[in-house]
């Protein structure tokens, strides 16, 4: 089995023991759903990015890759270079979720 294969494994269970604590704690059937929802779109948002295209300055983001830059050492190897932009956003965005999933979770 893959690294990544069993990494993916592990959030989603850990995902299914949230939603159960969730359930434990709401007694809501919807808001286990969202958060089953919500923490899938989180987990394939670290899993599912074509990491070789945004492991770069976020300038180049939108610019395509050359297939010459595809070496097979490059596609074998996982990496993930520190860039304050990109960790900005991933921040911004995956704060902002986690904000309005807690609001949602705590109105009863």
């Amino acid at each position: 089995m893959k690294n990544a294969e069993k990494k993916f494994q592990i959030s989603v269970a850990c995902l299914a023991i949230v939603v159960v604590f969730i359930g434990l704690y709401t007694q809501s059937l919807n808001k286990m759903i969202v958060t089953y929802f919500i923490g899938i779109l989180g987990i394939l948002g670290v899993f599912l990015p074509d990491w070789e295209s945004f492991d770069q300055s976020v300038s180049h983001w939108s610019t395509p890759l050359k297939v010459d830059e595809f070496t097979a050492e490059s596609c074998r190897s996982v990496r993930f270079r520190f860039y304050p932009v990109r960790m900005a956003i991933f921040t911004i965005l995956y704060g902002f979720g986690l904000y309005k999933w807690w609001m949602f979770i705590s109105t009863q």
